[in-house]
């Protein structure tokens, strides 16, 4: 396991393209999903200086706030409520340009401006969704979607390997 990751320039698919496949050796064979997510999040936040990156985790009936990265944050989130909850109901990446003109937002801090929320599954539900912030509008795009599926793709796939969610 590398305990650090190489920060790249260029374009978005290029940061990319070099963040994860340093993400996936870092995750490779290690079973604690708490300890995935927190240096998943550690390495996106490094390489791409988002406002907040960080899990919430399913408990029951709501998301409960995981391992993150950025300012304190909400910690309870109930079923399809704001974009975190909306993601983990329709089971579906949900990306948007304008938080403060999305149904139901739930606005954690008035600096986040964008979002994008991805699931995260466990033989064959939702487990958790990865939930990034920036402080731009229109801050995420296909590019960012296509990518980070990719990622969720390789946690799911380490947690299958290890047996462990």
């Amino acid at each position: 396991m590398s305990e650090s990751i190489v920060i790249s320039q260029g374009t978005k698919t290029e940061k990319y393209k070099s963040l994860l496949p340093q993400i996936a050796a870092i995750i490779e064979g290690e079973p604690d999903m708490i300890a995935n997510m927190a240096n998943i999040c550690a390495a996106l936040k490094a390489q791409f200086q988002w406002w907040w990156v960080g899990f919430y985790i399913v408990r029951k009936d709501e998301l409960v706030l995981g391992p993150f990265q950025g300012p304190i944050a909400c910690t309870r989130i109930r079923k399809s409520r704001g974009v975190c909850g909306t993601s983990w109901a329709d089971d579906k990446t949900v990306v948007v340009a304008d938080v403060n003109q999305f149904p139901g937002h739930i606005a954690c801090s008035s600096a986040s401006q964008s979002e994008i929320v991805l699931p995260l599954h466990w033989k064959g539900a939702v487990i958790a969704v990865l939930d990034i912030d920036s402080e731009q509008l229109a801050h995420f795009d296909n590019t960012d979607q296509e990518q980070l599926e990719k990622l969720i793709k390789v946690l799911e796939a380490n947690m299958i390997e290890t047996g462990e969610a």
